[in-house]
Parts: structure tokens; C-alpha cells; sequence
């Protein structure tokens, strides 16, 4: 172990190598001052939190790490694949290091943001030797003290020193501060370090402790403190018993019918998100209805006259474009509600609502008014692809200032959504219908479907609401005219 030797004298120290011989003229005193190394007191290590990677999300699922312990690490390193509420995403390294310890194993759920989830160390540090904090969770989590751990005095001293990585673990009793000598001596004899008393500054358990207990020094070991027996009161005469009720013959219940059979499927992240927004939504956010017929004739003789030219679009891309023109030319919908005024959307970025197994998420079609019925087709089949999958950016479903959500392929045909927060309307999409309708010469028929906008009434009134579904109603039954391509 490195060490030197300190020389006072006059009131001044210096610091000498400790194969020094003699003793420098002037100096009365030494002191030898031992340097921390990392076989005594350990490897400072940078600490890993469980991230928050969307605005929403309180906790997540660490799924796998992509780092072994002893694996080098350059900053931008992908370090483990994190499940949150919305997406499956990355975390990557800020810092070059070497991965030491993983705290928190793969395919753990409810990891509550900012959780301590592994240890790194600084290149050329042992990785073995890592100091292990005692932190094991959130900041802010409430830690259960038991009744019989003892309390600090205001008297005691807190101030760092060189024992400030002697690290704090429970005893039998209570907690105790160990050096790395003692935990060794303590563990390897299966003692319990509460049972020992003390001699070392501020209750610290010391080496010469320990030996003195094992060699059988009874003043080492605490005495357990027995509670005086008091004397009982005397028992007081009993009343002699009450006479026996009469017996009576209870009627026989009915047998209990058995337990219905039921399994208990746990919620996944994104379920329990979805589940507080949705009720935050519905509780906080008044909501109005409106609903409209639009004949799609004229939609599905353009589409069928696109696929014969090999350009595959489908009847939802027709209706996100028509929203994304109607939002243009009634920007008053296109705003949501701040509390002390509504603000009005510059950017007309539409979300559309696609189901994955593990519940609906809404990525993002940005600046839909400019997009040709082309494009916003293929940006959604290629949202909607890697959404199923969990592998879309936060930015990619974060935001959107209108909802879209479509239920025609499904058989519904009229239902009404839950805004999304922050956004004031969302539209359901209902599948399409043929109707019959008498003329003079007999009958004609026409194929219509149903949409309903759903609107905070607060920015969006009835009225404005009309305005903008005869806007849209007149986009998608006149697609050239609107200019949906």
C-alpha cells in the first residue's frame, strides 16, 4: 500500500517518502497518512439512472442490456433497450468508461424513472473494485426506517473524511459503519456486527473490536437489556357465569356457490398511461359531438383510377389530407386551450391513431396541407409499420395539433373518440355504407360514411364545429376541387 510520512515542526507539516531515514532537524512529531487505493476503499463509479424518454412517462421496462460488466463503453454506445409508455427505445452512454456493475436485470418492469440501474467506471479503473452506493431507488422514494434503528444525535459528526466510502449496511440491530477490514472480518465469521461494542470515534466498530470478541472478551459483547418483571395485579373474583342460552337449531345456509375462475393479466406501461390520460381527458375536458354523412362516390372512383396507374392509396389517406385542407381554411379548430387563452396552431401536423398489441398509439403526419395523397400514404404505412413494432422516435408520436382515428375497416360504423390533451378534436372515422334512395325512374344508390368530431367545447363551440365538417364534407366529396393530390 502507498503511504508517506508527515514531519511536523513548528507548526508546519511536510511530506516525506516514507523509506526516509531519520528525523528531519526541528521536527518532534510524524504521522503516516495512507493514500486511498481501490483493494481498501473501492472505485468511485458513475452512476446510471433509469431515463425518462417521453414527457409522459413516470416509469419503464429495461427489456435487455446490450452491455456485458467488464465490456468497454464509448460515449454514444447503445446500453440497454428500454420499454416506455409510448415506443421501445435506446439508451445510450454519455460518457467512455467500462460497464461495472448492472444493478437492475433485463426484463424488469415498473423501473420508476431517475431508479440507480447500473454502475459505470472511468477507463483504466478496475471494474471488480467498483464502490457500491447504497442507493437502490428513486430520490424521492419513502424509505421504511425500522422502530428500533437507532437515531442520529444533532451532535454527530456528518463531515466527509478519508472513511467517507466506508460504506453503510445493516446489522443485526441496527446499522453499523464498517471498513472494509472489519466487514471482512465480520462476514467471513458470520458475526453479527450490532453485538459488538464499540470503541472507535462516534460508535465506529473497530478491527481490535472485532478480534477482541472472537478471542471471547466479554467486554465486547453487548449485554441485552432485560425489561424488569412487574409484579401482577392481583386477579380480581370472577362473576359466577351467566346461565346457558337456549339451544336453538340454526337453519342449514346454502353451500356457497364456487369461486368463478378468473386470470389477472397485468398492465403493461403503455396500458397504464393510456388509462390515466384517457380518464384525465374524459373527466377534465368537456366534450362535444358532432357528426356528418359524406358521400364517397367520388373517392372511390379517383382511387380506383389511381391503382390501375400502380399508385396504391388508401380511403384514410383521402381523409387525412381533407382534414389537413379543412384546418387550413379553419385554423380556429386547429388550436387547443391553455387556461388563459386559446392558442391558435401555425403548423397543421395530424396524428393517426394505429393499434399494436400493446394498446393505441398515435404517430405523427407533419405539415399534412402540403403533402401530396402519395406521400401521406407512404409516411403512414411507414409509421404504422415501425408503431407495431415499438420502434418510433419520441418526436415521431409527441405533439400533432389533430387526431384522426378510423374504425371503417373494423365494420364500425359510427362511434365517437376521447380528445387527446393538449389537442381539442378528434375525428371518428366510421366505415362506409350503401344507401338506397328512391328517385323518379326508381331507386339510385350511393355509398356514405359517417364521421363524428369529437371537440373541446371550450375552443371549439357548435358552430365552428359545422363550419369545419361541411369544409372537410365538401374536400372529400370534391377531391379535384379540394385538390387532395
Amino acid at each position: 500500500m502507498a503511504s508517506s510520512v508527515l514531519w511536523r515542526t513548528l507548526g508546519r507539516t511536510k511530506l516525506l517518502p516514507s523509506h526516509t531515514l531519520g528525523r528531519p532537524a526541528g521536527c518532534t512529531e510524524w504521522y503516516r497518512n495512507f493514500y486511498r487505493t481501490p483493494e481498501v476503499f473501492g472505485v468511485a463509479p458513475i452512476k446510471l439512472h433509469m431515463p425518462a424518454l417521453s414527457p409522459t412517462m413516470e416509469e419503464g421496462t429495461i427489456i435487455s442490456w446490450l452491455k456485458k460488466e467488464g465490456d468497454p463503453i464509448a460515449a454514444g454506445d447503445p446500453l440497454c433497450e428500454i420499454e416506455t409508455d409510448k415506443a421501445t427505445l435506446t439508451m445510450d452512454a454519455d460518457d467512455d468508461g467500462v460497464m461495472a456493475k448492472i444493478l437492475v436485470p433485463g426484463n424488469t418492469k415498473n423501473v420508476r424513472i431517475n431508479e440507480l440501474i447500473a454502475l459505470m467506471v472511468a477507463e483504466g479503473e478496475d471494474h471488480t473494485q467498483v464502490d457500491i452506493p447504497t442507493e437502490t431507488g428513486t430520490p424521492s422514494a419513502a424509505v421504511d426506517t425500522p422502530a428500533d434503528a437507532p437515531v442520529p444525535t444533532a451532535t454527530e459528526d456528518t463531515s466527509s473524511s478519508e472513511f467517507s466510502s466506508m460504506r453503510h449496511v445493516a446489522g443485526g440491530k441496527g446499522h453499523v459503519d464498517l471498513s472494509p477490514a472489519v466487514r471482512y472480518l465480520v462476514d467471513s465469521n458470520g458475526l453479527d456486527a450490532a453485538a459488538i461494542v464499540p470503541t472507535g470515534p462516534h460508535g465506529r466498530l473497530l478491527k481490535g473490536d472485532v478480534l477482541k470478541f472472537l478471542a471471547g472478551d466479554p467486554s465486547s459483547r453487548r449485554q441485552e437489556v432485560v425489561a424488569p418483571t412487574m409484579p401482577s395485579a392481583p386477579t380480581p373474583l370472577a362473576a359466577p357465569p351467566p346461565p346457558p342460552p337456549p339451544v336453538t337449531h340454526p337453519a342449514v345456509p346454502p353451500a356457497a356457490a364456487e369461486e368463478d375462475e378468473f386470470v389477472d393479466i397485468p398492465h403493461t406501461s403503455m396500458r397504464r398511461v393510456i388509462a390515466k390520460r384517457l380518464t384525465q381527458s374524459k373527466t377534465t375536458v368537456p366534450h362535444a359531438y358532432s357528426s356528418i354523412d359524406c358521400e364517397m362516390g367520388s373517392v372511390l372512383r379517383l382511387r380506383k383510377q389511381l391503382q390501375g396507374s400502380g399508385v396504391k392509396v388508401s380511403v384514410n389517406d383521402f381523409i387525412i389530407k381533407a382534414v389537413g385542407q379543412a384546418l387550413k381554411t379553419v385554423p380556429e379548430v386547429n388550436a387547443q386551450w391553455m387556461g388563459e387563452a386559446v392558442q391558435l396552431l401555425s403548423n397543421v401536423d395530424i396524428s393517426v391513431a394505429v393499434a399494436t398489441d400493446k394498446g393505441l398509439i398515435t404517430p405523427i403526419v407533419t405539415d399534412v396541407p402540403s403533402r401530396g395523397l402519395q406521400n401521406i400514404s407512404e409516411t403512414v404505412k411507414e409509421l404504422a409499420g415501425r408503431a407495431r413494432i415499438g420502434k418510433l422516435l419520441p418526436q415521431e408520436y409527441q405533439g400533432g395539433t389533430f387526431s384522426v382515428s378510423n374504425l371503417g375497416m373494423f365494420g364500425i360504423s359510427q362511434f365517437s373518440a376521447i380528445i387527446n390533451p393538449p389537442q381539442s378534436c378528434i375525428m371518428a372515422i366510421g366505415g362506409s355504407r350503401v344507401l338506397v334512395e328512391p328517385t323518379e325512374d326508381g331507386h339510385t344508390t350511393k355509398t356514405v360514411m359517417t364521421v363524428t368530431l369529437c371537440s373541446d367545447s371550450r375552443v371549439v363551440d357548435d358552430a365552428l364545429a359545422s363550419t369545419f365538417l361541411e369544409n372537410f364534407k365538401e374536400n372529400l366529396e370534391n377531391p379535384f376541387k379540394a385538390a387532395l393530390l
